[in-house]
């Protein structure tokens, strides 16, 4: 991949640029930001980490949209953060403005490129994203299920003791409070994770999963989460840029999978080259797919919120 370019130089942008440009995952890191000097100035504190890290990764800062121009990946983590006591959709009208104008400064500048949304709330804006652009699934989808999958197997290895290298988790659903992990799919090299874990701490687990995003805020304050998010990101590029065919839980517009259409909703994914290749459809038991749907339930109520602001 020749160009990435991050729309959105704070805290989950500069960290995704960092990580990027060191695993020299594309030629160029370019970083777009409203604000006068800050993608620039992020973009040069970036570069001279080039000696330490040995890459040599181009990165640049602009505000003018036309640095999309070239890009292969457009990563989008522009828009307003919450704050502690708030949800990810309490974002979502200040959001949604911001969104837009990315998406139509994409068409224009970049009309080939993939599209990969991670602003909140992720779900919803996906679908608002793909909505506007006219662009295919495979080209626009979102970050999530990665982030909370991970989040689920750091608590999991917290908790037996056991190497997270080891453990493989899955969250379906929304990217919020109706977020659906799935411990039945959920293994230790292999072992059913249920074979360590009781009940009651798998639902402890479950519970602080959904809680993820809000105990960081919380703990920090002033800050939501950018370090794992960041890691997320980085995790499905290097899917794409090196056409690894991962499967990997993405945010994606269903076209009929979990007998749901025309909602973005997290779902196991095919990532390669081409972005999302294929939704993997799971064959889920009667309180999954009951949870995976007020999940849809939850995300279609936001859509139904943006259309009654347009």
């Amino acid at each position: 991949m020749h160009k990435i370019t991050i729309v959105g130089a704070g805290r989950v942008g500069e960290t995704t640029a960092q990580i990027l440009a060191e695993e020299e995952l594309c030629r160029e890191v370019a970083l777009l930001d409203v604000r006068d000097d800050v993608p620039e100035g992020v973009a040069l504190d970036i570069c001279q980490t080039a000696p330490f890290f040995e890459f040599d990764s181009r990165v640049t800062g602009s505000n003018d949209p036309q640095i999309l121009k070239g890009s292969d990946l457009i990563v989008v983590t522009a828009g307003f953060p919450r704050k502690p006591g708030m949800s990810r959709s309490d974002v979502l009208e200040a959001n949604v403005r911001i969104i837009d104008d990315v998406v139509d400064n994409a068409v224009r500048y970049a009309p080939d490129a993939i599209l990969l949304m991670v602003t909140n709330p992720v779900d919803t804006l996906t679908h608002r994203a793909a909505e506007r652009s006219g662009w295919p699934r495979g080209r626009v989808f979102g970050q999530a299920g990665v982030l909370d999958a991970s989040r689920m197997a750091s608590f999991i290895a917290m908790e037996t003791g056991f190497s997270v290298l080891d453990i493989t988790t899955i969250v379906l659903g929304g990217h919020g409070d109706t977020m659906v992990p799935l411990p039945r799919f959920c293994t230790v090299n292999g072992i059913p994770v249920s074979h360590f874990l009781p009940a009651e701490r798998m639902a402890a687990i479950i519970a602080r999963t959904r809680q993820g995003g809000a105990e960081i805020l919380a703990l920090r304050k002033n800050s939501s989460a950018y370090d794992a998010p960041a890691a997320a990101v980085a995790t499905m590029i290097d899917a794409i840029t090196n056409n690894r065919r991962r499967l990997l839980p993405c945010v994606a517009v269903l076209e009929g999978e979990y007998g749901e259409a025309d909602v973005a909703m997290g779902v196991p994914c095919i990532l390669g080259e081409r972005g999302v290749e294929t939704v993997v459809e799971l064959d889920l038991n009667e309180e999954e797919r009951a949870a995976f749907s007020a999940s849809v339930a939850a995300v279609r109520q936001d859509i139904g919120r943006l259309k009654d602001l347009s």
